[in-house]
């Protein structure tokens, strides 16, 4: 969020990155609110997204004032299979929210995973720290963990690196590794700083590979390390202040550069506790920097 002093704060900022900043919703959501009547300015309706504010008193959502934006929070949350990422189902099938715990503040996640798809999935009470972590141009590295039925080697996963086409669809560069194999059956590490959809599902399975399992094991300097299935903790604020000055203070690298950078230096602890194999143990806490989760 810009300084108080800074040009940007004394000129005025959208409306919708203020809402979002304040955890009404996401930018998105909120140009939709606008949109159906729901967001006044003292009693006014808001007709136009692009309305400039310098904070956001006498504003109303729903007939509410909003109150002024809290410090951004991140929690960690190991979400299972079976599970959609999504506020609400039409079909009725189970979602994130019908299993966090309800004491937790109003989320957003941050990405998606899909309904079979399990590990972590980052929530956030702030708008505009998801579209940070989202967007492919801050370069965010994902990791992921596939367990695979086929036949690939070590030299046609390298290959990615460079990027693929599927159908149409350009994905940019893909770090992967063939962790071990039996048989058949293999596990591969991959780490993309995109995010499309289902892009490493797709990606594999265009490698001829049949995906049987899919676990998104870190999102950016955060791991799932063990936090237990089902279980959320939060970041520590400190942790959480110094990664946004890191994300808002450097450039996305370029193809296979991160990679390479952190080769270099031999990795960190949270690149290692990522290429762990998935939590077994049942009630075992999170280390830090995360504060103590709940199941």
């Amino acid at each position: 969020m810009p300084a108080k002093d800074s040009p940007e704060a004394r000129e005025g900022q959208r409306i919708a990155k203020l809402l979002a900043r304040a955890g009404i919703a996401s930018r998105r959501q909120v140009e939709r609110m606008i949109g159906e009547g729901r967001i006044a300015i003292g009693g006014t309706v808001v007709e136009t997204p692009a309305t400039l504010l310098t904070s956001l008193h006498g504003v109303t959502v729903d007939g509410k004032p909003v109150k002024p934006p809290a410090p951004a929070r991140l929690f960690r949350y190991h979400k299972p299979a079976g599970l959609l990422t999504a506020e609400r189902d039409p079909k009725g099938r189970p979602t994130i929210y019908d299993r966090l715990p309800r004491d937790l503040p109003r989320l957003m996640p941050v990405g998606r995973l899909d309904l079979n798809t399990e590990g972590l999935l980052l929530l956030t009470t702030d708008g505009e720290l998801k579209r940070q972590l989202e967007l492919p141009a801050t370069g965010v590295e994902r990791s992921y963990r596939a367990r695979v039925f086929g036949e690939v080697s070590q030299a046609r996963l390298e290959e990615l690196i460079h990027g693929i086409e599927i159908e149409g669809i350009r994905y940019g560069a893909i770090n992967a590794d063939l962790e071990r194999r039996t048989g058949r059956n293999a596990w591969v590490e991959m780490r993309l700083r995109e995010g499309k959809n289902r892009e490493v599902r797709r990606v594999l399975e265009h490698l001829g590979l049949q995906v049987s399992r899919l676990i998104r094991t870190a999102y950016g300097p955060f791991p799932l390390a063990d936090l237990p299935a089902g279980a959320v903790d939060e970041v520590r604020q400190h942790d959480l202040v110094a990664f946004r000055k890191e994300l808002g203070g450097k450039s996305p690298p370029r193809n296979g550069e991160g990679d390479r950078d952190a080769k270099r230096r031999g990795g960190g602890e949270f690149r290692r506790q990522s290429q762990s194999p998935p939590p077994r143990a049942k009630g075992a806490r999170s280390p830090s920097p995360f504060r103590g989760g709940s199941r």
